[in-house]
């Protein structure tokens, strides 16, 4: 999930929210003011207002924590990690490559959890230790916001462990299924099959909650289980293309037969007399005395010049030179150049045979692949 507003690094991992991530904010201070407003209407509007913001951004803080303890353990089994994203639903470290061992796969799955259970058992004992009697309702506005954060992340721990992936119970039952049956594919679609199932009940249970009497209680929970469903079905597509693509090489899909262009000329012949006649999508701009490759050219650049301007402006003006473009190796796996073309938001990839220019790999050709395979396997 790509972050929308970056708000800095820890660790040397981006952190940033996605837009969604405002909705529930908004809607968790909402719901803390009317909780802490109802419990203890003494202390007056601007306490419990304090307290709402306060609790929701401890909350936040509290699902960052959660989220470094994956990155550092994945860190540590020499996974990298490039983000951690806050959106509608908590968090996600976005580790760039899967673990390669079920106990590696383990705790990268039990972690986040542990954190949470730690931070919120940390939060109750302060509670207790400040005169908080246990099960008791908090007397000062200090006390119930750490009593509040304490339970809240005791509860995340318990929700993150449901056996469904892609949550982290998901990711142990896995790392459990991978140990026993020692086929990390067969693990992944069992893991996959149950946390379809939860969510199913999920949807299930808030739907009858809803009209139950529980109101937006229900829908919220209907809600979980259609987000969690459609992660695990997510997680099961990643699973038929790896499958699919596991004994590819990237030089087996690329296109040789690169479409090659001047840097001298102008983006209107570009456009009317070669991408749109013929399709194609990714260009390279190479001199025409040497054929020394110089840039690429993509509709990405072309959309950033007005179309009064195309007439005027060169392919060698706006392409982006090659020392910049990012490349893959002919012998590298496609699910390489997949995850590669991911991680620097890009659809195709010059690819090198040593020094020198072999072809193209795109998005598009890989997706081509996998369609006709489907098809010739059904």
């Amino acid at each position: 999930m790509k972050a929308h507003i970056r708000l800095g690094k820890i660790l040397g991992i981006e952190i940033g929210l996605h837009y969604s991530w405002l909705i529930i904010a908004v809607l968790i201070t909402l719901s803390l003011s009317s909780y802490f407003g109802t419990n203890h209407p003494e202390w007056g509007t601007a306490v419990v207002w304090v307290m709402a913001i306060s609790s929701a951004l401890l909350f936040f803080a509290a699902i960052v924590v959660h989220e470094l303890s994956h990155a550092v353990v994945a860190l540590r089994n020499g996974l990298p990690v490039s983000s951690i994203t806050l959106f509608a639903l908590g968090g996600v470290a976005q580790i760039e490559k899967e673990a390669e061992t079920a106990s590696s796969e383990f705790w990268l799955g039990i972690v986040g959890p542990i954190t949470s259970a730690v931070i919120g058992v940390v939060c109750l004992a302060i509670a207790a230790a400040l005169g908080w009697p246990f099960g008791e309702m908090p007397d000062t506005p200090l006390m119930a916001v750490i009593v509040w954060l304490g339970t809240v992340n005791i509860l995340l721990a318990v929700f993150n462990m449901i056996p469904g992936f892609p949550m982290d119970g998901g990711r142990v039952l896995r790392a459990a299924a991978w140990k026993i049956t020692g086929d990390k594919a067969r693990a992944t679609r069992i893991a996959s099959i149950v946390g379809q199932t939860f969510a199913m009940g999920f949807i299930v249970l808030g739907v009858f909650a809803f009209f139950g009497g529980s109101g937006i209680g229900g829908l919220w929970i209907a809600f979980i289980g259609w987000f969690l469903l459609n992660a695990a079905k997510a997680t099961y597509s990643q699973l038929e293309i790896t499958e699919g693509l596991k004994d590819v090489k990237v030089g087996d899909l690329m296109n040789e037969d690169c479409p090659i262009l001047e840097p001298r000329m102008n983006i209107q012949t570009m456009v009317e007399e070669n991408m749109l006649k013929t399709g194609q999508r990714c260009y390279l701009v190479a001199d025409g005395r040497t054929g020394e490759p110089e840039g690429l050219i993509t509709p990405h650049e072309i959309k950033s010049i007005s179309k009064e301007m195309w007439p005027m402006t060169l392919v060698g003006d706006i392409m982006k030179p090659f020392s910049q473009v990012h490349t893959i190796s002919r012998s590298a796996p496609v699910m390489e150049a997949l995850e590669k073309m991911g991680r620097e938001d890009v659809n195709q990839l010059p690819v090198m045979d040593g020094n020198r220019l072999a072809g193209i790999i795109s998005r598009d050709r890989i997706v081509k692949y996998l369609y006709t395979r489907k098809e010739l396997d059904t």
